[in-house]
């Protein structure tokens, strides 16, 4: 007589939930948990003794964590399992700096040389160091932060550009006819050089794309723009937090719109003399 082997398992085959698809938990993904429904983007992963768990940021800026349990989240309405993404592979071509130059190992910052780039804003300064930061340590150029446009006419007559001592300003929203565009051509001449991006704010220098966003908002004339930006958006009406997520979204100048990447590249060939490497 012939003996049949059942599985443990006597969970009809159409009862049984099929294995979801495993979704790396990167940076930004945007999920939803299933029990909570909580939607948020990632933060971070992390390992702890009851197990791997995930960190996500809702349109408010709440933090929660949550386990990486099977089938515990939700990517664009379908169920999946959230995995730790893995290292990403050592590079197998030169290493870059942010600002796509050819890294130098080991590489020493230069001696400041007597040029400057004077850059206005606060975020902007911050912007131009988190990219191109590398470059101008290694080229021994100080970036120093221009309060106003309307001090840079003092600043050029106490700096004395000349030769060797050449002087580069990047200011925002350069526009002709403007008071801007008149102060720039005033100091403008051939050991000075003033250039401007067209953006409202440094924000929108910044790709959306980047940001995990369709597009920066419009806002009405009248309105301070970044409040208006962060309403738009969903985010809590705290500009400076705004900028640091901001500026955690930018890792290299493929982040950054072509219109800034040119004039920041124009002030350091001009205040280097062309000879960066």
């Amino acid at each position: 007589m012939q003996h049949r082997h059942y599985s443990p398992d006597l969970t009809p085959p159409w009862k049984k939930q099929r294995p979801a698809p495993e979704v790396p938990a990167d940076p930004d993904l945007v999920v939803e948990e299933v029990t909570s429904g909580f939607c948020g983007a990632v933060i971070r992963c992390e390992k702890t003794a009851q197990g791997p768990t995930v960190t996500l940021e809702d349109r408010f800026g709440k933090h929660r964590v949550f386990p990486m349990e099977p089938r515990g989240f939700l990517l664009e309405g379908k169920v999946v399992t959230l995995v730790r993404p893995q290292s990403a592979p050592a590079p197998s071509g030169p290493a870059r700096t942010a600002s796509g130059s050819l890294a130098v190992p080991g590489a020493r910052a230069r001696v400041a040389r007597a040029g400057r780039i004077y850059v206005e804003g606060r975020h902007d300064a911050e912007l131009v160091e988190r990219v191109w930061g590398d470059d101008l340590r290694i080229e021994g150029v100080v970036v120093e932060y221009l309060e106003g446009v309307d001090d840079l006419p003092a600043i050029v007559r106490s700096f004395s550009p000349g030769p060797d001592a050449r002087l580069g300003v990047l200011v925002d929203h350069l526009v002709p006819g403007s008071k801007e565009s008149r102060i720039a051509a005033g100091v403008t001449g051939d050991h000075a050089l003033v250039v401007g991006h067209p953006y409202i704010d440094i924000w929108e220098a910044v790709k959306p794309s980047s940001v995990g966003i369709p597009a920066w908002p419009s806002v009405p004339r009248g309105q301070d723009w970044k409040t208006g930006v962060c309403r738009a958006l969903g985010w809590p009406e705290n500009t400076g937090a705004a900028w640091q997520r901001i500026l955690s979204c930018v890792h290299s100048y493929k982040d950054l719109e072509p219109a800034l990447l040119g004039r920041v590249e124009e002030l350091i060939d001009f205040v280097t003399g062309g000879d960066v490497a």
